[in-house]
């Protein structure tokens, strides 16, 4: 569009949802409930110190390093508070591995508990009801929808999170990738391959996955 056109609208860019949620922190802020600084913080915290880039990082050390990838399966919490530069996260994460027998998918089937320290915040799809129930009862069709296909010999098992126990998929590594540094397969880490839904980028077509 060109840099004099005039004709689009000037209007609140804010969503409805947006211009609710902004109104209520002002009534909030304006009756001392809430600290803006806090929640400066927190917005913060969500965007830089957690979300799925923190868990590409674990997967990628993983890859490379034979020695943390055992502590990570062993003990997830604690190899993963050992990473440097990485905020604590609780005492109820596990670790499971993806090989070429079996298949991890993670489901909260009674909400929608989620590793949120190192996934971010939890997509619509995993917190809907029909994910909830389908990814127990069909779970071949569920990851078909997703656009995932297993050999047929692939077993797939289901891991139920809870508000005490939340769980971290392990992928396996892309073929093609010898040689790579852990930053490069970082990048290689999809949401959706730490969840089970997917599965990590392609190498040749990095573009081609969630």
């Amino acid at each position: 569009m060109p840099a004099d056109d005039h004709t689009h609208d000037h209007g609140s860019e804010l969503s409805e949802m947006q211009l609710r949620v902004h109104a209520l922190e002002t009534i909030l802020t304006e009756k001392g409930y809430v600290d803006p600084a806090a929640l400066d913080q927190i917005v913060e915290n969500v965007e830089t110190k957690i979300g799925p880039h923190i868990g590409a990082r674990i997967i990628a050390r993983a890859w490379v390093d034979p020695e943390f990838k055992q502590r990570l399966l062993a003990d997830a919490t604690k190899a993963v508070n050992s990473t440097a530069g990485l905020d604590p996260v609780s005492n109820h994460l596990i670790a499971v591995e993806n090989t070429p027998q079996t298949h991890n998918v993670v489901v909260c089937t009674l909400c929608s508990c989620y590793p949120w320290a190192v996934l971010g915040l939890p997509p619509v799809w995993y917190k809907s009801a029909p994910y909830r129930s389908r990814a127990v009862i069909d779970p071949k069709g569920v990851l078909a929808e997703f656009g995932v296909s297993l050999p047929s010999g692939t077993a797939i098992r289901i891991w139920d999170s809870t508000a005490e126990t939340r769980f971290l998929v392990v992928p396996m590594r892309p073929a093609g990738t010898e040689g790579w540094s852990e930053e490069a397969l970082a990048t290689l880490v999809t949401r959706d391959s730490m969840v089970g839904t997917g599965l990590p980028k392609s190498p040749e077509k990095p573009e081609a996955a969630r």
